[in-house]
Parts: structure tokens; C-alpha cells; sequence
């Protein structure tokens, strides 16, 4: 899960990137990238970190131009620690080409020995990114040899590169000299769209809230297969790019990932979770008397319109009991499971008075791991709580996912080869319930017939691009493993855990 922005302007656009970095900062906290153009001459700054902390006013002088992309990381592949690896990245042939990317290839171990046996093109870092990067590459200098580059040759290359990359990837780039390019794989995994301002930018990025927040109007998605090259005099050209394509976007990104203010594929963000919370209420009545529940609780941040909904549904009072500390940072203390629970600690605190001798229910979007949820769980009843009960907004994530969401290895999952009385033992509460995924793929797909389903392997172990081959599964397995390796603080400060609560 990343953030990705690319703008094609008459003005600057440094500030116009940075700013909407910030409103994508919530997909990544890694680290930070901006690369402007000026001609034909490209202008990069990136380092590890947030984007207030990555650019100072000196690195924002440095980018001069009317074009340019930006991305905010999470790493899901690669180094988590390379500043190397932080996006854009850049190759110098064919024209010049930077690019972001947001997404996970599945299929990027063996692409990379291809482009090194067949190719010919040297692949120097362990991101997929480099890898996506030099595909493109190849496939440009091959579809525009000897001809000048215009729009058709652009989208035959990226044809190619639909029939090579296998995963969930959603992509802008910048042609030096040329214009932007930007795709998105042929299920639409990861999220893109469109907007413009009234001066006459041209602008994508992952989110509406970045089009929105920085003065444009949102104009459509980018079709799952579809490429859109802008030109640097504004033109936009779209072109259906893959031969077989299906809208599936990933189901995580409306239970959590994205910010309740933004649309996905027609899907308002807030209104999906609120349904995720009429339909959790339901399992709630099923599985308890709601008289037995004094209070609901959310756990913050992005459970709060499923509690709400919920709260309604099932006539008990909403009442806000733990308060989040947003600026708390990483805190370089020995790795372990006390590092998790320090950390919950540092950035939740509980309000007495809302479970001093109150049975309350705890509302979650996901639980992933479990540990987090047993910290919270403990630190309502120290809190005074006389029951705990919780529930998920989210089915139990049972499987790895594979699309550019850090869910561990399966092993990692509390909810893979236990049963949800197992997990509620585990966690400590007095009642656990999870949402129900037919249920959940139903009120959510009902906000937007037009989807063709969702990718929800993480829930339901279907895997849309096709079940992952053995090698590839364990490749990216062992690299989730080296990611963190030694630095439970890095996992407990992930993205899934700076946004809501539950480590990712």
C-alpha cells in the first residue's frame, strides 16, 4: 500500500505534489519522493520519513518544473530500510522515464531474472518498483523504435506490459520530454483516478481526497487495464490496454486502507463502512442480547462510522473511550512483544469514565494479528470495564495477502487454523464477532453495481490474478520476514497501525 500523485501543469507543481502527499499520508509512512521536470531535465528528492520531515523549504526550491509524481511508501517488497528504495524511481533509456508505483508483483522474481537473461537490463535493488520500472523500459524502446513516441506507441508498450506483470499495480510515470503516463493493472486492485482544475492541471493519484484537497475536480477512476497518457500540453489520451480486464477492487481498502472522505471505483468510503456496521449490528443481535451491552466503543481511527452505524442499529449509546496521541514516533527500544504493547500504549489512552463498571463493546475494522487487539482488550478492563466484548468490522483475515498489504505470513494470522472461540481466548474478551464476507461483499458491491466483485483473498483465500505459485508465495514470504527483521518497533509503526490500531 502506497500513495501515488502525478501532475502535468502551466505552473509549478512542487507545492501542489507536496500537498498532496500530505492528504495521501495515510498510505504510507516510510518514506517520501518527489520528482519534477523542467524540459527534459528531471529534479528528485527522497528519503526515509514523512513528507513534513523528507522536505524542507531548500529540497522544495530544488524542484523546479510544470510536471511531476510523487509517492508516500510502505514498503511490501524490497528493503524497508533503503533509502535506495524509496520511489521514484529512475532510468535513463529509453527518453528518460521515472515512476511510482503503488502495489505488489507477484511474479517480480522471475521477471527480474528475465530481464536479466533476455533483456539485457540490470535490476540493482530488491523493490518490485525497479523491476515494474525497466519492464516498461523495455517495452517502450521496443514499441518505439525508430519512430517518434506518440500515444499509440505508448499504449502498445503498455500492452506488453500487461501480458508480463502478474499482481496488483498501479502506476504514473513521466516520459522525459514527452508527458505522463499512468495504468492500472486489468483488476483494479489498487485504486487510481483522474481529476483537473479549472487552470487546466491534469492530475491522478490514489485517492479522490488528494484531487479534492488540492483544488480539483474528480473526473473518473482509471479503468482497471487502462492507460491515460497526458501530453505536456494537457491533451489526455486513454486507451484500453489489456485484453481481458475485470473491475475487482481490494475490499481492505474500504474496510481500512482508504480515508473515509474519499470514492473508490464509485464507492463512497464512509458509506461502505457505515453498511459494514448495519451488517456487523446484525451479527451482534444474532450472536448476543444487546441488553447485555451497556456502551459502544470504537477503536480508533476507521472503525468509527461501522461502531456509529452499529451503535444506531442495535439502540446503545456511541461514546468515544480511547483517545489517540498522533505524534507519537518510533522509539528505538529493544524489539519483542513488549515493544507492541509499549506502543499501543503510547498511542492509545483510555477514558475512565467511559467503562468504570460498564459491559462495553469494542469495535475494530480488522483484526490481523490479534496482539493488538489483546492490549486494547486488557487496557479496558484496567480501565474499570466489567465486560469486554469485541467486534469486527472485518471477516477473520485467515490468508496472506499478496497485492501490496503487509498481512503477515500466515502463520503470523491469529485468525489462520483457529477457530473464532480460539481467538477470543486468545485476545481475552468476553465475546468476539466478526463480520460475516458474503455479507460484507454484498452491501459494499451494492454501493456500485458495476463491480464486478472484490479482491478479498486475505478474507476468503481467492486469489483474483490466479492462486500464487509455491516459489512465488515463499519469496514474498521471506521477504515480509526481512522487512522487519529484528524491529518490532518498525511493524508495531506500520501504516496499519499509525491509521487505526491493528499491526499490519
Amino acid at each position: 500500500m502506497c500513495g501515488i500523485v502525478g501532475v502535468i501543469s502551466k505552473t509549478p507543481v512542487n507545492q501542489l505534489i507536496y500537498d498532496a502527499l500530505l492528504l495521501l499520508q495515510h498510505r504510507g509512512q516510510d518514506a517520501a519522493g518527489i520528482v519534477t521536470m523542467q524540459g527534459t531535465k528531471c529534479y528528485m528528492h527522497k528519503a526515509r520519513g514523512m513528507v513534513r520531515d523528507v522536505f524542507r523549504t531548500r529540497d522544495m526550491r530544488a524542484l523546479p518544473g510544470s510536471v511531476g509524481l510523487g509517492q508516500v511508501r510502505y514498503p511490501t517488497a524490497g528493503n524497508a530500510y533503503s533509502e535506495e528504495e524509496a520511489q521514484p524511481f529512475y532510468v535513463n533509456a529509453p527518453f528518460g522515464l521515472v515512476l511510482v508505483h503503488n502495489g505488489n508483483l507477484t511474479n517480480a522474481r522471475a521477471l527480474k531474472a528475465e530481464l536479466c537473461e533476455v533483456d539485457r537490463r540490470h535490476i540493482n535493488t530488491e523493490s518490485d518498483t525497479e523491476v515494474l520500472l525497466n519492464v516498461l523500459a523495455h517495452e517502450l524502446e521496443a514499441a518505439a523504435r525508430d519512430l517518434p513516441l506518440t500515444p499509440d506507441e505508448v499504449f502498445k508498450a503498455v500492452a506488453a506490459v500487461h501480458r508480463r506483470l502478474e499482481g496488483s499495480y498501479a502506476v504514473v510515470a513521466l516520459v522525459a520530454g514527452h508527458g505522463l503516463l499512468a495504468f492500472r493493472d486489468p483488476f483494479g486492485i489498487r485504486p487510481l483516478g483522474l481529476g483537473r482544475s479549472a487552470e487546466g492541471n491534469v492530475v491522478v493519484a490514489s485517492e479522490s481526497v488528494a484531487l479534492e484537497g488540492t483544488g480539483h475536480r474528480f473526473e473518473r477512476d482509471v479503468a482497471p487495464g487502462e492507460a491515460i497518457f497526458v501530453d505536456l500540453e494537457g491533451r489526455v489520451h486513454a486507451r484500453q490496454c489489456a485484453a481481458r480486464h475485470a473491475l475487482k477492487p481490494c475490499m481492505f481498502e474500504y474496510v481500512y486502507l482508504a480515508r473515509p472522505d474519499s470514492v473508490l471505483d464509485g464507492i463512497s468510503v464512509y458509506q461502505a463502512r457505515l453498511e459494514l456496521g448495519e451488517t456487523l449490528a446484525q451479527r451482534v443481535i444474532s450472536t448476543m442480547p444487546p441488553s447485555q451491552i451497556d456502551v459502544v466503543i470504537p477503536v480508533p481511527e476507521s472503525s468509527r462510522p461501522s461502531a456509529m452505524q452499529l451503535a444506531q442499529r442495535i439502540g446503545k449509546p456511541y461514546r468515544e473511550g480511547f483517545v489517540k496521541n498522533r505524534y507519537v514516533g518510533r522509539t528505538f527500544i529493544m524489539p519483542g512483544q513488549a515493544v507492541r504493547r509499549r506502543s499501543v500504549r503510547q498511542k492509545l489512552n483510555a477514558i475512565a469514565l467511559e467503562f468504570r463498571g460498564r459491559a462495553v463493546l469494542l469495535v475494530d475494522d480488522s483484526i490481523v494479528r490479534g496482539t493488538t487487539s489483546q492490549e486494547i482488550v486488557a487496557m479496558a478492563r484496567e480501565a474499570g470495564a466489567r465486560r469486554v466484548y469485541l467486534a469486527s468490522a472485518a471477516p477473520p483475515v485467515r490468508y496472506p495477502n499478496i497485492y501490496g498489504i503487509d498481512m503477515p505470513t500466515k502463520e503470523e494470522l491469529i485468525a489462520h487454523g483457529r477457530s473464532v472461540e480460539q481467538i477470543r481466548a486468545f485476545i481475552g474478551a468476553d465475546a468476539l464477532i466478526y463480520q460475516d464476507v458474503d455479507a460484507m461483499k454484498r452491501v459494499v458491491g451494492a454501493l456500485n453495481p458495476a463491480l464486478d466483485g472484490f479482491e478479498a483473498s486475505c478474507f476468503d483465500g481467492h486469489y483474483v490474478t490466479g492462486a500464487p505459485r509455491a516459489a512465488d508465495l515463499a519469496a514474498l514470504e521471506a521477504q515480509r520476514r526481512l522487512q522487519f527483521d529484528g524491529d518490532d518497533e518498525a511493524r508495531a509503526s506500520s501504516p496499519l497501525t499509525l491509521q487505526g490500531t491493528e499491526e499490519g
